[in-house]
């Protein structure tokens, strides 16, 4: 398993994304470019628009309230009125029609913009989980959950910042600089330079700031990522914590992570608050500049020979027109701080895109049809995959089988057939490789050597889901959704009829505990199914199992995490559901596999002993012994009698 401070497959890939940004946009944006256009084009009339004011202004206090002539930069002088009353008019006219283009334009470019930006980040969010949910179950044991979930979440959200505020912004800025930039040449060109002078300045001390901020932008993620983890792993184990009174451990733990967080993220600010102000300075100094040189030029005179005359409305749209300078430099910091997060974002995304699954169907892959349930291992080897290419960093999840990454196979030359209807019983000491071998069948991972075929069909040359449809699976850990009975009963044949969905309980058991419930079907069971005891999920386990009447079973321990009056009553329902079908039923307790047609024992990966449980003890064997270490627990037949008065399955209370 890996850790938080440990290179994975998920970093090497994202550590190999180029040009993450573009690559977003190719992807996604391509569609959306219409919204996008739009947005653009809203936000420069807005800005443009909001310049108008000022340059109105100034004209208007020398054409109007002065002894000047009212005249605007690019507009010819016979479109402007001569008289000072027709040119106050004009000047009100101007500057109130500006502000409502600058307000229209403004709502225009929200809407387009959150169009684009919203848009894209939905299909983003949905192309990451479907990548997430064809991955091998090997990405899961590796790659710890909270830094899964932050990119489903805390991911996307910075590209949609990005996208959808601070990337037309940085447009905006653009266009407000050029436009300042035209305007003031246009105005009075020589005081235009003295004011323009601190941009060169500013252009290098962003590209210097851009290069300082990116590894401190990538720690802080990395600390987001990892506090998110440490805090889902508190939370999700939080009954052990307070079991074994670790609240201590856990916190600090917790504060560890989350001081982790806190340096980097301070590291990345003090960059930040030492750039903002920076440029603020260098605005200032522009500014201070302007004034000095054009209040000079007013009082005294041009400062340089053959600069020509400034009048005092130019001289306050040079002062009104700089701060507005001002401002837009002010956002760059911002601007950066979502683009840094968003590419180190994106590379998140694009890494977690460009991993792939290791087990994919065959190009020519083929239904598998008409099951009848002959199920076939021949001379299968499985060693968990571990290196560069794979996507495999770990174990196999929910698997207690075999041994760490590296250490040889976990399996070795298996061979056992399956016929329909039969029972086959896989035992052994935990590690031996017994539920490797049940989920190598359902293909959550391929065999290193050999194959396991069902009706003499390789399952690497059948399509995954024709196969999972006619095999179930029933484990020790029953997931349910937070949703209703019902709708977790249905989980795999969603279109079910509700009698349907009652008989399978009723055969399961679970029919009477379910209409004792309020609610009855209707009942939510909570997240993991919270509100039902161990027992109940599991028989409804059993009876979403046999709502799908698959051709195969699988029988992973399914009554190892409840008491032995509740596993007689799940053992009664599992034998319901095995009948005249096939099964491979792991077990730990060998007392509800004695009645199988034939028992693997393993031991190291390899089958040490096969045969009936009659066969086995008398043999005196591996199987024997742990027969005999068991012998103590019975093998609760009392106990399903007793649960036969416990509850009537058929009942409809």
């Amino acid at each position: 398993m890996s850790t938080a401070d440990e290179e994975s497959v998920f970093d090497r890939y994202r550590a190999d994304v180029d040009r993450p940004m573009r690559r977003l946009f190719a992807r996604y944006g391509d569609d959306r470019r219409g919204w996008f256009a739009v947005g653009v084009l809203a936000n420069l009339v807005a800005q443009f628009a909001s310049l108008v004011p000022p340059v109105v202004l100034g004209a208007a206090i020398d054409g109007v309230f002065g002894v000047g002539r009212f005249q605007l930069p690019l507009v010819p002088d016979g479109m402007l009125p001569r008289t000072q009353a027709a040119a106050f008019e004009f000047s009100l006219v101007a500057v109130g029609s500006a502000f409502l283009v600058t307000a229209v334009a403004t709502w225009v470019y929200g809407v387009a913009a959150n169009e684009f930006a919203h848009g894209v980040m939905h299909e983003v969010r949905v192309d990451c989980f479907e990548k997430l949910s064809g991955l091998d179950m090997s990405f899961f044991d590796d790659k710890q959950t909270g830094e899964v979930l932050s990119i489903l979440s805390s991911d996307t959200e910075n590209l949609e910042l990005f996208l959808d505020d601070a990337l037309v912004s940085s447009i905006r800025l653009g266009a407000m600089l050029l436009g300042i930039a035209v305007v003031l040449l246009l105005e009075q060109p020589y005081l235009a330079v003295v004011t323009l002078v601190a941009v060169p300045a500013m252009v290098l001390f962003t590209r210097w700031f851009m290069r300082a901020a990116e590894p401190r932008y990538a720690a802080r993620r990395s600390s987001v990522a990892n506090l998110n983890t440490r805090i889902e792993n508190a939370v999700a184990g939080v009954e052990l914590t307070k079991a074994t009174a670790s609240e201590a451990y856990e916190t600090d733990r917790v504060r560890g992570a989350s001081r982790r967080l806190f340096d980097d993220t301070m590291h990345m600010l003090r960059l930040s608050y030492f750039y903002r102000p920076g440029m603020e300075l260098l605005a200032g100094l522009a500014f201070a500049l302007t004034f000095g040189v054009g209040g000079y030029w007013l009082l005294v005179g041009p400062p340089v020979a053959g600069t020509g005359t400034l009048e005092v409305g130019t001289f306050v749209t040079f002062l009104l027109l700089t701060q507005r300078f001002v401002s837009p430099l002010a956002e760059v910091s911002e601007i950066i701080d979502r683009y840094e997060n968003a590419r180190a974002s994106s590379e998140r995304v694009f890494g977690l895109m460009d991993i792939p699954p290791a087990v994919t169907d065959a190009p020519d892959a083929v239904a598998l049809t008409d099951v009848e349930g002959h199920v076939a291992y021949e001379d299968v080897t499985f060693a968990y995959p571990d290196g560069p290419g794979s996507t495999d960093g770990g174990r196999l999840a929910g698997a207690s089988d075999g041994t760490a990454d590296g250490e040889g196979p976990v399996v070795e030359d298996v061979s056992f057939t399956a016929d329909p209807g039969e029972t086959v019983a896989l035992v052994g000491p935990t590690g031996a490789g017994k539920s490797t071998l049940a989920k190598l069948l359902l293909r959550l991972y391929d065999t290193t050597e050999g194959s396991v075929r069902v009706d003499d069909h390789d399952v690497r040359e059948v399509t995954r889901d024709s196969l999972r449809d006619a095999v179930g699976y029933v484990g020790q850990d029953t997931v349910l959704f937070d949703g209703s009975i019902a709708e977790n009963v249905r989980y795999g044949r969603f279109d079910a009829p509700a009698e349907a969905v009652r008989e399978a309980c009723r055969a399961a058991e679970a029919h009477g505990f379910i209409t004792d419930l309020p609610a009855g079907y209707d009942t939510r069971v909570g997240e993991r199914g919270v509100k039902l005891s161990g027992g109940q999920r599991q028989r409804l386990a059993v009876a979403r199992a046999m709502l799908r009447d698959p051709e195969i079973l699988i029988l992973d321990e399914a009554t190892s995490a409840v008491d032995t009056a509740t596993e007689a009553r799940i053992q009664r329902s599992l034998d319901r559901l095995s009948a005249d079908r096939t099964t491979l039923a792991i077990a730990h307790r060998l007392s509800t596999v004695t009645d199988a047609d034939r028992i693997l024992v393993l031991e190291d990966g390899r089958i040490a002993e096969r045969g009936t449980h009659e066969e086995l003890v008398e043999d005196d064997g591996l199987y024997a012994a742990l027969w005999t270490a068991q012998a103590g627990d019975g093998d609760g037949a009392a106990l399903v009698d007793r649960a036969d008065t416990d509850a009537d399955p058929d009942a409809d209370d």
